[in-house]
């Protein structure tokens, strides 16, 4: 029986030489990456080539998708972060399409590796990270005082430094738990679907449960897959919104 965790080698679809010690090699994880963005720019752009008043079926989609994009991002991170509204679609599709198309037979999930994750986590963590100094200027570091405290001279003494430290802690560590949500809730999934279906190669006739409890989490799995690549965005407006707005 194969290991569950076969699925998430990395493997290289075409080799190249090694160039100042690093392997460059066109691998598996960077064929699904390029097809995640080759999807979402033909969903975007086939559908506008001939535009009709009377939207057809696949342009009425595509609209959709952008206007449930576009409503995330402004609900969450309010009308201010119109400006960042072509990163967000864009994390949104490659996140969601990364996800989907792991779903697929012999493909492969990158959103499963930590490494890919807290590569998209990093970036968010400095954009927005940039775009609190660049807006607010040193008052940014509001944003770790929250409102609220007692006026007290002897409570701001003893409370505000404390939550400071408390408040930037939990921000130092949004790339963190940002990354292993979304790559632990894929590699799970992953394996527990790869665990049951070899259950089901296995028992013989008494896999019929095993193989009908496949389906049921086949479909979970799906739903998984569009709402890590939801939270994922969610999440990022409202770190966004933080920059902006401090809190």
């Amino acid at each position: 029986m194969a290991s569950p965790l076969h699925q998430f080698e990395i493997h290289p679809v075409v080799s190249l030489p090694l160039v100042g010690g690093y392997d460059l090699s066109f691998t598996n994880a960077s064929l699904f990456m390029m097809l995640a963005v080759l999807v979402t720019v033909l969903f975007m752009m086939l559908p506008f080539r001939h535009r009709h008043e009377v939207p057809t079926r696949f342009q009425a989609l595509a609209e959709l998708y952008y206007r449930f994009v576009a409503d995330l991002a402004r609900d969450t991170a309010g009308s201010d972060a119109r400006p960042f509204f072509p990163f967000i679609f864009s994390l949104f599709s490659f996140v969601l399409l990364g996800n989907m198309l792991g779903m697929l037979p012999f493909s492969f999930t990158f959103t499963s590796h930590i490494i890919v994750t807290f590569a998209l986590a990093i970036f968010i963590f400095v954009m927005v990270t940039v775009v609190g100094f660049v807006r607010h200027g040193t008052h940014f570091f509001a944003l770790f005082v929250p409102e609220g405290l007692p006026d007290h001279p002897l409570s701001k003494i003893l409370l505000v430094p404390l939550i400071f430290i408390i408040e930037l802690f939990s921000y130092l560590i949004r790339p963190i738990t940002l990354s292993v949500r979304l790559g632990a809730n894929m590699m799970a999934g992953h394996i527990m679907l790869k665990l049951v279906v070899s259950f089901v190669a296995v028992a013989g006739l008494w896999g019929v449960l095993p193989f009908l409890l496949s389906f049921a989490i086949i479909g979970f799995e799906f739903f998984v897959a569009a709402l890590q690549a939801y939270i994922f965005t969610l999440m990022t407006c409202v770190y966004l919104k933080d920059a902006l707005h401090l809190h």
